[in-house]
């Protein structure tokens, strides 16, 4: 024994394995087997793990995980990976069980996430937090109310201990005045150490306002698929106040602060449901001031908890993840039932109904079936939802552009407009009131030989595609980039608009000094300047319009903005057609018009390229208003570029009018951007200059200094050495109505007035120059 024990010690290692190589396998699967066991019966008892891979997924039995609480997200799940780590997704989830369960597949590629992304690293240390506060006002009413608000948010941090020091004071931004990208796709770009906070103050109207692109902004960006679904997760958190009126809306259901409702439901999804503090609602006519102040009392003390390093608190999974809301959760439900399902699986639930399946090609034939209006209206397919399986208006409702209810009316109303029908207007312009009185025509009589007591100043539509800083209206005209309002009939806007205009003018009878002879010629309208706010071409009958005032021999100037080529392209001759030419390249017209449309250069471009080919079928004119400091210094070699590309018949530059409203200095417009008539004509002789430069036969043909406005002309309307700028309007209406084709040079009037020519002023020697208190105003002699 011994013997054998000695010689077992003297084997070496193979010897060994070989000796026992049988038990020791045996041995080791039994391990395994047991551990694999135990690990399978854990599981079975707690559920699916929540660091199972999206490439491995886990059948789920859905009578043991309830898919309708807001808690149970699939998608948490699936947050263990990088951030740029993309998955081949298979996850199998319940559906609802109609007849026979259906399981519903979802496939495709996931892009997921760190569960530690979904809050913004702060270091309570380190880091700074940076307020923003966002509101929409219409009247001021809202601007003032935020303003306060930040003052009294301020005044608090500054009376605050030590806690608020990382807390820096409150931004003030106008949702209007921004550009919405540069805060509303990512948080804004600034020091490493700024963590950004949203706190939105936002009013609700029954009209279209620039809340109405707000909320367009916020839905697109969520379903645009270039961009992350959740682009603004970054921030630390969010909160929304809501300002509505009781009176009008007496029901949340009914619209009392519906859009804050929208705007708190978007930012949750972009924010990857960052909500920091409960929706809050006031009544402006009652309880607004108090529950404003209970907001600010919460956001303050959010604010206390994330410079402490608590985030956004606890008791909601996810460490701060608010609970969405029931209308959120249903969009959500929708979503997966729709939008997620393969067209295998949707085709199988419908033959199991017994029901069709209609195709993307049906939807036209159905809504045309199902309109009441032969009117062309714009159709978003993605607002329409399957019910009953027949194709339906997810609750469109189309309404008045501009209801007699509504605070737009009222302001419109007030300076001075006769609102016709829901969506026009009419005003008597004060060069009008001038002319009656014997005191001057504006620029128009110069140029082109038009009477101003004899002009109708109207629009078929009130709204608008730009928020110029330099409009008259800010704020108080809707906007919008597609017509989704009542389409009021032409005949009852003509109508409507004449006897508008016709009803100011009666007025004007008992003003001192009006001339009887000329109060008599404007009861009868010779010229129509489609001018007054909004975008004429907007309307969708505008070819309609003109054509009643051609009938009626009434001229027709019609002024756009370069936003709708379409439209451009569709419009029928006009006596003049203006495009307003704000700004030489795509950062200075952004600045200054601040367009609605994101691809507002592309549009402006187009619009160009069909002013340059009607230009041999009607007189084009550009319109430039300089403004100081924004579209004036160093443009001129960029304004001659784009005469060069559209060869305009004329360039009318003038200098901005500065209505001197709260409303144009919160623009940004103030009178320093308004420039000396000196200035103007500086920049006119550079133009000309630049023009020639590039052999373009353009030259200064005539001035109106009490307008600041000059007028370039092509050298098509120079005969026999004497500019011909004048319109034989008579000449126009013939060629109309001859039903052939003809050309600008075909109306050409008589020649231009000597008073009016370059160098001379241009105001008319048979009127009287006055001042601002209606006394004569001597010229004195150069």
């Amino acid at each position: 024994m011994e013997n054998m024990a000695s010689s077992e010690l003297h084997m070496n290692p193979l010897e060994i394995w070989h000796a026992y190589r049988l038990p020791l396998i045996l041995g080791i699967f039994i391990i395994l087997t047991l551990i694999k066991s135990e690990l399978t019966l854990r599981q079975r008892h707690k559920g699916p793990s929540a660091s199972s891979l999206p490439g491995s997924p886990n059948t789920i039995d859905k009578n043991t995980l309830d898919w309708s609480s807001p808690k149970t997200d699939v998608g948490a799940k699936l947050r263990g990976l990088d951030d740029d780590h993309v998955e081949n997704v298979t996850i199998i989830a319940p559906t609802k069980v109609l007849g026979k369960g259906i399981p519903k597949r979802i496939t495709g590629n996931k892009s997921v996430r760190k569960a530690a992304t979904r809050a913004a690293s702060f270091d309570n240390g380190k880091d700074k937090v940076q307020p923003l506060v966002f509101y929409s006002s219409l009247l001021g009413t809202t601007k003032t109310t935020a303003s306060e608000f930040v003052k009294a948010l301020n005044s608090w941090r500054n009376s605050s201990d030590a806690e608020t020091f990382n807390l820096l004071e409150a931004k003030l931004h106008d949702l209007s005045e921004i550009e919405l990208d540069d805060y509303f796709i990512s948080p804004p770009k600034g020091e490493l150490d700024i963590k950004y906070f949203y706190l939105m103050i936002i009013p609700s109207y029954n009209i279209d306002t620039i809340m109405n692109t707000f909320l367009e902004h916020l839905q697109e960006t969520h379903n645009d698929f270039r961009i992350d679904t959740a682009p603004l997760e970054a921030l630390l958190g969010y909160s929304v106040f809501g300002l509505g009126d009781l009176e009008g809306w007496p029901t949340e259901e009914e619209g009392f602060c519906s859009q804050a409702k929208e705007v708190d439901k978007w930012l949750a999804r972009l924010t990857g449901k960052k909500r920091a503090f409960p929706l809050g609602m006031g009544d402006v006519k009652s309880d607004a001031t108090e529950r404003l102040q209970e907001w600010r009392f919460g956001v303050q003390e959010v604010f206390l908890e994330i410079l402490s390093g608590r985030g956004l608190g606890d008791g909601v999974v996810g460490s701060g993840d608010p609970v969405e809301s029931d209308e959120e959760d249903a969009v959500e439900e929708e979503e997966e039932d729709g939008d997620e399902a393969v067209e295998g699986a949707s085709r199988t639930r419908e033959a199991a109904r017994g029901k069709r399946v209609d195709d993307v090609e049906d939807l036209g034939l159905m809504i045309q079936k199902e309109s009441p209006s032969s009117s062309l209206v714009p159709i978003d397919f993605t607002a329409y939802k399957s019910s009953n399986h027949s194709i339906r208006p997810n609750s469109v409702q189309i309404k008045e552009m501009v209801p007699k209810s509504s605070p737009t009316y009222a302001a419109l109303t007030k300076q001075g407009y006769t609102i016709v029908g829901s969506h026009s207007g009419v005003k008597i312009c004060r060069w009008t009131k001038s002319a009656l009185r014997g005191r001057g025509s504006c620029y128009k009589f110069s140029f082109y030989g038009i009477k101003s007591h004899l002009c109708m100043e109207t629009t078929p539509s009130l709204s608008c595609s730009n928020k110029c800083v330099f409009c008259w209206r800010h704020g108080t005209n809707p906007v919008g980039t597609t017509w989704r309002w009542v389409v009021d009939p032409p005949e009852e806007i003509f109508k409507g608009v004449k006897e508008g205009h016709y009803k100011k003018i009666k007025m004007m009878k008992g003003v001192p000094g009006v001339r009887a002879e000329r109060f008599a010629e404007a009861m009868r309208i010779r010229h129509c300047a489609l001018s007054l706010v909004g975008e004429p071409i907007f309307y969708p009958h505008i070819n309609e319009f003109t054509t009643m005032l051609h009938k009626e021999h009434i001229s027709s100037f019609l002024v756009c903005n370069a936003q709708h080529p379409d439209q451009l392209a569709a419009l029928k001759p006009v006596t003049q057609l203006y495009v307003s030419i704000d700004a030489s390249n795509r950062e200075s017209l952004r600045k200054i018009d601040r367009p609605l449309h994101r691809d507002f250069w592309e549009r402006f471009q187009r619009c160009l390229e069909i002013l340059r080919e009607k230009r041999f079928q009607q007189r084009t004119v550009f319109r430039l208003t300089l403004v100081k400091g924004f579209n004036v210094e160093d443009e001129v070699e960029g304004y001659a570029d784009l005469v060069a590309r559209s060869l305009p018949c004329f360039v009318e530059i003038k200098g901005v009018t500065y209505c001197g409203t709260s409303t144009s200095s919160s623009a940004g417009l103030t009178m320093q951007n308004v420039p000396f008539y000196a200035e103007v004509t500086e920049f006119v002789t550079a133009l000309n200059d630049a023009l020639a430069k590039r052999g373009l036969e353009y030259g200064i043909a005539a001035e109106h200094a009490h307008s600041c406005c000059v007028l370039l002309a092509s050298t098509r309307f120079r005969r026999d050495g004497k500019w011909c700028t004048l319109i034989d309007y008579d000449k126009f209406f013939e060629c109309l109505e001859s039903g052939k084709s003809f050309m600008p040079e075909d109306y050409m009037g008589p020649p231009t007035p000597e008073w009016a020519l370059w160098g001379n002023g241009g105001f008319n020697p048979e009127d009287e120059r006055v001042d601002r208190k209606g006394r004569k105003k001597e010229i004195a002699e150069i």
